[in-house]
């Protein structure tokens, strides 16, 4: 179906932070499936270990237990602090996974129309349940009705919060994305998710946090809310989790790990051997490699760079982010610069309309990000110069 304006080229090979498309052109590829292949393209430890997996076992379904599913938990729930986990196959799947518990939790407590706090400018995903959830009228648009159950605030406004726990006796979660990405990489107050934290332990509400962008060591942690010396009481996952292939998890600690009972919620193919395979050797090879120091380290890099290089042009409004996700905000729309750097045979991102998003993989390296970084400062003298 037409939903995607897809751009003029077609890939056929990668490795590492390369591509190669279907006319032998090599391409650097500062985005990185957009936050998903955080290894790189085809590493050499993922990819053998996906082979052996698919020579194995692929799928059996949830009605049995699965003894790569049970460890890739076990593993989830060390890294983070949660109780359990729900596998699903993406992001979407585990906000919905995540909204269903805030609802059934809410019911649990005698309340018969539970609502849940979300952003302006946030994005969950785009089934009716997440689309609602998100702050943003362009993927709401065309769909109304959308559902009841949500009230929204202003990001990184814990004013506004307290005013809705005043105003609103049915709130039962609060759903938040420790930084926003879709929204144009916005960062919140180093006291901001502490002082969500407060709020909802103060009023019985779960905090749950969409990790799907920031987590698993997007944002030189592996997760975002490590930054805040916080717990959560739902975490979602997925992206950069399965190293490319479709995986997907909602984690709960506390009370929320235990709302869900049999029968309450499923996925046919969410946590299959062939994805928890490819997720276990995904955080192996993180850990191995060392790349959550990286990923500090190369984005830390990149932002200094990148406003060196932009400090006096005019139009650069900041530069920003948090470990390897950068944002570069310019003073008027710039969606255009995407194809322009497809010429440049370089792959970066435009959102939010004025921010240039770059999330390259782990892997990268620092003479790479150099090139990214030169072409895109060059791109965007030309673009505003215009």
């Amino acid at each position: 179906m037409n939903t995607y304006s897809r751009l003029p080229v077609t890939f056929v090979k990668g490795e590492g932070v390369w591509l190669w498309d279907d006319r032998g052109e090599r391409y650097l590829d500062a985005l990185a499936g957009v936050a998903v292949c955080g290894l790189g393209h085809c590493h050499p430890r993922l990819t053998r270990a996906i082979c052996e997996q698919a020579g194995t076992l692929i799928h059996t379904s949830n009605l049995f237990h699965i003894e790569k599913q049970e460890r890739l938990a076990e593993r989830l729930t060390e890294l983070s602090g949660m109780d359990n986990a729900f596998f699903c196959n993406s992001g979407a799947e585990a906000n919905e996974a995540a909204i269903k518990l805030a609802r059934l939790y809410g019911h649990n407590k005698g309340i018969s129309l539970p609502t849940i706090v979300v952003m302006e400018r946030s994005f969950h995903g785009r089934t009716m349940a997440t689309l609602t959830a998100s702050g943003n009228r362009k993927v709401q648009a065309g769909f109304e009705p959308l559902l009841s159950g949500f009230v929204r605030a202003p990001y990184n406004n814990l004013e506004a919060i307290a005013q809705v726990a005043a105003n609103n006796k049915d709130v039962v979660a609060v759903l938040v994305e420790p930084f926003q990405g879709e929204g144009g990489v916005n960062i919140p107050e180093a006291h901001y998710l502490q002082g969500l934290r407060n709020l909802c332990t103060q009023n019985g509400w779960l905090l749950m946090l969409d990790e799907v962008q920031s987590g698993i060591g997007r944002s030189g942690k592996w997760f975002a809310f490590q930054h805040s010396d916080i717990m959560p009481d739902v975490v979602t996952l997925a992206k950069g989790l399965g190293g490319g292939v479709a995986i997907g998890a909602c984690l709960a600690k506390g009370t929320a790990a235990e709302v869900f009972k049999p029968g309450n919620h499923a996925s046919t193919f969410g946590g299959n051997p062939l994805a928890c395979a490819a997720a276990i050797e995904t955080l192996k090879v993180i850990d191995d490699e060392g790349l959550l120091e990286h990923a500090t380290k190369l984005g830390d890099f990149m932002r200094n760079r990148f406003r060196n290089q932009l400090a006096d042009v005019p139009g650069v409004v900041q530069v920003r982010g948090q470990g390897l996700i950068v944002g570069v905000e310019l003073s008027v729309p710039c969606v255009e610069l995407v194809r322009k750097a497809l010429e440049k045979r370089l792959l970066i991102n435009v959102t939010s309309d004025k921010v240039i998003r770059l999330l390259p993989a782990f892997v990268m390296q620092q003479h790479e990000a150099e090139q990214v970084i030169d072409i895109t400062c060059l791109l965007i003298k030309e673009f505003l110069n215009n």
